[in-house]
């Protein structure tokens, strides 16, 4: 596959993941954070099994037990990452969750810096950079006080930076995307649903009534989304992925106005154009020095 459309591949998760913003927001009128985690990381765990399991029954050698441990690692980096938002959901605004949850864009290359030792290429800062401020923007310039909410969003923040640092890790290297689909979503699932019957009672109505955006979050925002960001990490770095990643900010407000009535503001069409420069500038700087390169040898 080629890195362009790798990244093809991961500017289709932001689009799936902007629309599942607005499922995670309205859900919550109906379930708790946990119920609805466990119940949207479950169904994704059924979608991913066929898949899985024809994976496995192809593969010429079995998964290494240290392979599936890192699996399981990025399982857990993705459940503190997603429960930890979705309880931010429940008491911040729009405005503040999108712009915190836009700070993986910086952490993603300082992490890998810090704990990999690996220098992204230079465009990747002010790419990030020049992300981060349009997605502020995008939110409409300004940050209201924080408050507990906007903690756990940062905290959310923290650990999907870790997750797309380690699906990097093991993205590539396993072979086995579907495999690795399945064990992140079912160790999420499993880990929320403890949650939900530790301090959560959900009822059978309160399922059924958020089942549309359950559908919605488990099939299409997680098992389509999720898989989309192995298949794309696989030919890209964490840092650069991440850029292409926070376009899920752009499409959140457009489908946000499209089935909300919500409305982008000057400023906020500003931001728009940030975040598509530093996507550009992610596939067609290090392209071009590449030819550069091969001309002059």
């Amino acid at each position: 596959m080629t890195r362009f459309r790798a990244n093809l591949l991961l500017l289709s998760a932001g689009a799936l993941w902007g629309m599942g913003f607005i499922a995670q927001s309205t859900a919550m009128d109906e379930l708790g954070p946990w119920a609805f985690t466990a119940a949207k990381f479950g169904l994704a765990s059924l979608a991913l099994l066929p898949l899985a399991a024809v994976e496995a029954r192809r593969a010429t050698t079995s998964l290494p037990m240290r392979t599936f441990a890192g699996f399981c690692l990025v399982g857990g980096a993705i459940f503190l990452a997603a429960i930890a938002q979705q309880i931010g959901i429940v008491t911040t605004t729009v405005t503040n969750s999108g712009f915190l949850t836009g700070l993986y864009v910086v952490l993603t290359p300082l992490l890998c810096l810090a704990l990999l030792r690996e220098r992204p290429h230079w465009i990747v800062w002010p790419a990030a950079c020049a992300s981060f401020a349009g997605i502020a923007l995008l939110g409409g310039g300004s940050l209201s006080a924080l408050n507990t909410g906007d903690l756990w969003t940062i905290v959310s923040a923290m650990f999907w930076a870790l997750q797309i640092m380690l699906l990097g890790q093991f993205a590539a290297s396993s072979g086995r995307p579907f495999t690795l689909s399945l064990v992140q979503f079912a160790v999420t699932a499993v880990a929320a649903t403890i949650g939900t019957l530790a301090v959560e009672e959900p009822t059978v109505a309160s399922l059924a009534g958020a089942l549309p955006e359950i559908v919605y979050g488990g099939v299409v925002a997680t098992a389509l989304a999720f898989t989309l960001q192995v298949f794309g990490q696989s030919h890209t770095t964490p840092a650069q992925a991440s850029i292409l990643l926070s376009s899920e900010a752009v499409f959140a407000a457009l489908f946000g106005a499209i089935f909300l009535a919500e409305r982008i503001g000057p400023i906020g069409y500003f931001g728009c154009g940030l975040i598509l420069c530093a996507m550009l500038a992610v596939e067609l700087v290090p392209k071009r020095e590449d030819t550069e390169a091969s001309l002059e040898t």
